[in-house]
């Protein structure tokens, strides 16, 4: 079963570069990383390596100013614990 939970919100650049780096922060940390998700804090089990992906849009739509969007990806297998 696949669980999804997601938040999107108009924050400013520096907001936005403090929310990369709590991220970023849980990552370098061995163990499980806390996930900031809206109000809500998920567990997570990241993997000593991880796939990383990045994908830059960039748009020039016929109505409506140009918009530019990241999208960052961070994606592992979770192991499981040994049964005792």
């Amino acid at each position: 079963m696949a669980e999804k939970t997601a938040t999107e919100q108009t924050v400013t650049r520096e907001e936005a570069a403090d929310l990369v780096q709590e991220l970023a922060r849980e990552l370098r940390d061995q163990g499980p990383a806390e996930v900031r998700v809206g109000n809500k804090m998920l567990t997570l089990s990241p993997t000593p390596e991880v796939d990383y992906g990045i994908e830059v849009q960039e748009r020039s739509p016929m109505l409506g100013g140009p918009r530019e969007e990241i999208t960052v990806t961070l994606e592992w297998e979770v192991e499981e614990e040994p049964a005792p």
